[in-house]
Parts: C-alpha cells; structure tokens; sequence
C-alpha cells in the first residue's frame, strides 16, 4: 500500500466532510432529530459510504468513492413540517428508487427525459436560501463571518477543494477568540445506531422523496460517472446504483439521507499522482472506506462543537459550503437558451419556500418547469419557431 493512496483517501474524506457536515446537521434539525438520533444519522451515513467504497471498488477493481448527497442534505434542510419518522421513510423510498433505476432501464430513460435544466433549476431554488442566510450572517457576527469569507476567497485561489474546511477552521478560531462561542466539552463515547420506525405517506413521497431522488441523481451521480468516465474508466452505472441504492434504504432506518458518488472528492483519488499503475488505484476506495468509519465514530464529538457555534457562523459555513453546488446547478439550469424560461419557473417556484397541501415548493417548481417545457415543446411542434 502506497503513502500516497493514503494521503489522497484521508484528504478526500476530510474535503468531503469538513465541507458540508454542517449542513447534514441543519438537515436532522429540520427534521427535529433528537441528538442521539442525529448521531445515529451521522455514523449511519459514514458507515454506508465506507461499506459502499470498498466494496464497489474492491469489487469492480476501480477507484470507487462515494459521498453523501449535499444538496440532497440542502434540500431536507430546507424542508417543513416533516417529522424524523416522516424523513426516513422518504430516505427509504429515494433510495428504492435509486436502486430501482440501476435494474430498471425504463425508470432510468423516464428520469432522462426531464430537461437538465429544469432539473439543474430545482436543485437551484433549493440551494439559493441557504446562501442568501450567509449573505445576513454579516449582520449578525460581521468580524468573524467577514473574515471567514475573506479566508474562504484567498485559500481558493490556491485550491478550491480545501476553501471550506479552512473557512470553517478560521471561524471556529475567532468565534473563540472573541467570545462568541466558549469550546465546549467534546464527548468521547462512541455513538450508538438508534434504530428509526419509518412513516409513509403521498405528501412524504411527493414533498421529499421524489425530490431528493432528484437532486440526488442529476446533482450527485451523474457528474459522479462523468468524474469517473474522464478519468479513463469505465463507470459501473447500474451496479454502482444498485449497491447504492440498497445501502441507502437499508442505512435510512438509522437516519441516514441517501450516499451517491462522489465527484469532487473523487477527483482526489484518480490522478496519476495516487498510483502510477491505474489498475491498482482501486485501492484508495478500501482505505477510503475505513476513514469514513474513523469519521462516523467521531460524529458526537463533532455535533458537540457545532451546536457551541452561534447560529450566524453555521449559516455562513453551509452557504460557502454551498456555492460550488449552487453556481454548477446555475449553469445547468441557463445553458440551454430554449429552456430557460422553464428553468426560471422552476427556479421561482422552488426556491419560494411555498408548501402546498403538505408538499414543498421542490416539487411544484418540478411540476412547474415541466409544464411549461411541455407547453414550449407543443408549441413547437404545432407552429414551428416561427409560431
């Protein structure tokens, strides 16, 4: 085993962790978790990346990382009135569906059909309250949050894979520095699997589960096999969906929001500079794997320090979190000309915060943009660009 297949695992676990936990932890707040819970949410998803990392890639001897879903996470964060009973229910049928869609050829070509705009556009409206609570964290801790974002500019200069995680390093520093936060007393016990009764209903299935499916999908995997694909292999689509799939939906009843491939964090663990033989790069998912275990043991030591930071800082770190995600689903929602007024449909809606009968606005800006890119295509198809 290389030094440098180590590095690149416990850098690309610690890039995709230091990133965006805080943000997992808005999403089991949301959701109303109780701490154990949400430590049985963080070990659970941890354990369902390292299980799915190694195996994948000891299996099909390919570098195979995995992550959990971000804007998935962005998007549960985002959601009202469901309880943590209700969340895992829709963790359990979003990842049926994921699996579902790696045996099923049919429901994979139906999910193609939605125009990547309009998907790009509802991941979009998701993900923009989040950074416009980052922009108002100025009001509240303007020295601390200022300086965070100035850390946050600089570092990605140099390289935008550690721009979070030293943003976060910097605000956790001055939020001790000046008061704001006092350290607190970080617990060493091992976090316990706490074991979740699901609930099913139509307004979970349609306000959460179909969404996070979604976003899941054309935020997270599909860039995660072009990831893999650019890198020279061959991206093992439906057996990736499959193991991913189950583990997610089996891993959901501890709380866990669904895992997908990674794509940034992966990038970390194709280059050349992992291991100059590319056939033994599939190494780095194994010990990829028993990082993210140290990770998922660590979780109540984690949520100690975040709950100690004031509400201002965290929402600054999850908007800087979320910029990359935000300006990817931007471009994808505006790059094709005769789809932007749907995308812009989806992304109003969506973004509004609006819940009607029980369902949030992810899905009626969904249900929006695809009636009028239908209403567009009927258009076109009876008058010609001319009509």
């Amino acid at each position: 085993m290389r030094v440098s297949m180590v590095s690149a695992a416990v850098v690309a676990a610690l890039v995709g962790y230091g990133a965006s936990v805080a943000i997992v932890i808005a999403a089991a707040t949301a959701l109303q978790a109780t701490p154990a819970e949400t430590a049985s949410w963080l070990l659970a998803v941890c354990l369902a990346k390292a299980i799915g990392s190694a195996g994948l890639s000891w299996w099909h001897r390919v570098p195979i990382v995995l992550a959990w879903s971000t804007p998935g996470a962005a998007l549960i964060a985002a959601t009202q009135g469901f309880t943590m009973a209700e969340g895992v229910g829709a963790f359990m049928i979003a990842g049926a569906l994921i699996m579902l869609t790696g045996l099923f050829q049919p429901l994979g070509r139906l999910v193609a059909l939605i125009p990547d705009a309009v998907a790009g556009a509802m991941l979009a409206g998701v993900l923009l309250p989040f950074c416009l609570k980052g922009a108002l964290a100025v009001q509240d801790l303007p020295l601390v949050v200022l300086a965070m974002v100035g850390v946050f500019a600089l570092v990605r200069l140099w390289n935008p894979a550690f721009a979070v995680i030293a943003a976060l390093v910097a605000g956790i520093s001055l939020a001790l520095i000046t008061g704001a936060a006092i350290w607190p007393m970080v617990p060493f016990a091992v976090p316990t699997p706490v074991m979740i009764d699901p609930v099913f209903d139509m307004g979970t299935l349609l306000g959460l589960a179909l969404p996070l499916y979604l976003v899941t999908m054309a935020g997270q995997n599909l860039p995660g096999f072009a990831t893999l694909r650019a890198a020279g292999y061959a991206a093992p689509v439906q057996s990736a969906l499959v193991h991913t799939g189950g583990i997610s939906a089996m891993a959901a009843l501890f709380g866990a929001h669904p895992v997908n491939m990674a794509a940034i964090t992966a990038a970390i663990c194709l280059g050349d500079d992992v291991h100059p033989d590319r056939t033994q790069r599939w190494k780095v998912g194994v010990v990829y794997g028993v990082v993210w275990v140290c990770l998922g043991l660590a979780g109540p030591a984690v949520i100690s320090v975040l709950a100690a930071l004031p509400g201002a800082l965290i929402n600054a770190i999850v908007a800087l979190a979320l910029l990359g995600p935000l300006l990817g689903a931007l471009a994808s929602a505006y790059a094709v000309p005769e789809q932007r007024f749907a995308a812009t449909m989806t992304f109003v809606v969506a973004g509004s915060g609006m819940v009607v009968a029980g369902i949030g606005g992810a899905f009626w800006g969904l249900l929006a943009g695809l009636l009028i890119w239908g209403l567009e295509r009927l258009k076109l198809a009876l008058f010609g660009k001319a009509g």
